[in-house]
Formats: C-alpha cells, structure tokens, sequence
C-alpha cells in the first residue's frame, strides 16, 4: 500500500542583515521606496511542505511517495530525498521553471522582509489522481500547495474513494469559503492551528460545532501546549513533548502530520497517535532546518517511553516498522 504526499516543494534563502531595517527606510518616501540592503550570511535550505512531511515519515519506517512539481534545479534535491527513503517517482519535474523559493532577510530585531516565487509549483494542479495507482493508495495528505492543486487533489480523492487528510494551512487565506468547505466535508481528518481554526471559521462563516460536523477527525495544533483531537464528540487533549533545547520552530508542523500518518496508518489510538506526532514535531524543534532532525526508530521507541510512559501500540511500531523496511529492501533487489 502507498502513503501520497501532496504539497510544495521549495528552497529556503535564508539571509541574515547586521543591522535594523528601521533605520535605512525613510517614511517620507515610502512611494517611491528603493532600497538596498548588504547581507552577512545566505544559507539554502531544503524545504516545502511535502518533502518535510515525507521526511519524517522516512525517519518513522516508511516510504511515502511525494506527488508534486519541481523545477529544473531539483536534481540534487530529488537524489538526497531518495537517499532518505523517499520515493519521488510521483514529482514532475517542469524544465522551463525553477523549483519554488522562499526568500527571506532578517535583521538584528527579527523583522523581516520576505518574497515567495511559486515557479514550478504553479504547474501542480496539471498532476491527477487518476494517472497513479489509486486503488494502492492507503492514505493521501492535500497539504499547501497552488490552490487549484489543492481543489483538484480534493475532488478527485473524493470521487476515487481516497482517504485523505486535508491540511489548508497557509493557503485559507487564498481559497474561498466554498472550496473550504468541499475539502474538509470529503476528508478523513482535517489539521490546522488555532489561528488558522479562527481563519477557517471565518472564511466559512460556521462555528465550532458545524465545522466539527462536516469532518470524522479534527486535529487543533496549539504549540507548546499540544494539540487536541475531536472524534465523536470527544475531546483529546495532547501534550507536546518537552524538549531538550529549542533552535528553530520552522517545519515543527509538518513533522507533527507524519507522526499522525504514522498512527493513522498503523491503526492506533489517537492518544497514541497524537503523542508519537508530539514527540516528532519536537525533534524538528531541536534541530536547523525542516529536515535537520534524525533519529533511528529504537531511539524513538525509547524517548517516547521516557516522555509518555510504555505502550503496546509503540512497539508495533517499532517492529512494523522494521518488516516494512525488510519488504521494501526485497522490493528494490528484484527490481
């Protein structure tokens, strides 16, 4: 059976200025604003909601399949993700079109200034569901990605029985009340932050409880305080999992959606499930970068015990995890 990852694929640029923007930005002259600033440092990074998510479910003892555009810059991309047991048959890389770019400056006082080029991403809905094999498909993620990707990849999981996982995050603000509510009403789980709870509400005009109706599973991200699952009327508090130091909270969220796949997948508990997401989102915490954090599954296995307390459902993790990387082992000798 196949995980599908739907989503951006991107590079990060992240740079870095000596001073404050403040200072060098003249309010008089805000109309015909023109200005330069020298950076000290420029790192680029790997990035997109899609191979983060797909990374981490690597690291959980899968191979999860990204579906997704890229550019023709993704080559090396491409290698390093197969490396980390990501199957990238399913990108589509579009010649004339640089992989989608993050550009970001930040100052002394942590402002920023930041520009987002779509590129290749903006070719995403031109992929269907219908040129895979989606009677092999267990579970799919729609994560942010261009709009009409996102309606399109809704639609056709619906009209293809796909169970899937609807993820509008960053784009609410781009998509319409209407559409919103299509996704969510065609999915198994819907995910977002509180903050993004509040947008959606918005954008629907329906509250809490009308919007718990149209979906079997809701997930509310609420950082260090955890997260809370809604199924059948109940409630399900999730604790983060403590860290052992903080460097950087980017990519945090797509790690914690490969721990719910995981459970999903493996058919546990939502408290077990919600818990192995916790402790992901805060090995992503711990590290640079979205796809910086590591760890083998024993490790895993016995960092969750420590936080959370022994459960059945993580050692069948632990050894369904190890048959499903024997499988896959098999697979890539006979072919």
């Amino acid at each position: 059976m196949t995980i599908v990852i739907t989503g951006s694929i991107a590079y990060d640029y992240i740079m870095t200025f000596p001073g404050r923007f403040v200072e060098h930005i003249l309010p008089e002259k805000l109309h015909v604003l023109s200005v330069s600033f020298l950076v000290d440092t420029m790192q680029r990074r790997r990035g997109g909601c899609a191979p983060n998510i797909a990374y981490s479910l690597a690291l959980l003892g899968h191979r999860p399949r990204i579906m997704a555009t890229a550019g023709q810059d993704f080559g090396e991309y491409r290698t390093w993700l197969e490396a980390q047991g990501v199957d990238t048959s399913g990108i589509v890389e579009i010649p004339d079109e640089f992989t989608a770019s993050f550009f970001v400056n930040t100052d002394q006082d942590s402002n920023q200034i930041a520009s987002f080029y779509t590129g290749a991403m903006s070719r995403a809905a031109e992929l269907s569901f219908h040129d895979v094999d989606h009677e092999e498909i267990e579970l799919a993620i729609i994560s942010p990605n261009d709009p009409g990707a996102m309606v399109r990849y809704a639609r056709e999981c619906q009209e293809l029985g796909i169970p899937y996982i609807y993820d509008p995050s960053q784009q609410i603000i781009r998509l319409d009340g209407e559409t919103l509510v299509e996704g969510t009403r065609g999915a198994r789980l819907l995910v977002v932050n509180e903050y993004e709870f509040g947008m959606l509400k918005n954008k629907t005009c329906l509250d809490d409880d009308e919007l718990l109706a149209l979906v079997p599973t809701m997930i509310i991200t609420k950082g260090e305080q955890g997260s809370v699952i809604f199924e059948g009327g109940e409630a399900i508090e999730i604790p983060s999992a403590p860290p052992r130091h903080i460097v950087e909270p980017t990519g945090v969220g797509d790690a914690y959606r490969a721990g719910i796949m995981t459970g999903m997948i493996q058919g546990y508990s939502w408290e077990t499930t919600g818990r192995i997401a916790s402790l992901v989102a805060t090995y992503a915490l711990e590290c640079d970068g979205t796809q910086g954090h590591c760890f083998t599954l024993p490790e895993f296995v016995a960092r969750y015990r420590a936080t959370f307390g022994d459960s059945p459902e993580v050692t069948d993790l632990s050894n369904s995890a190890q048959l499903g990387l024997e499988i896959a082992q098999d697979v890539e000798r006979e072919t």
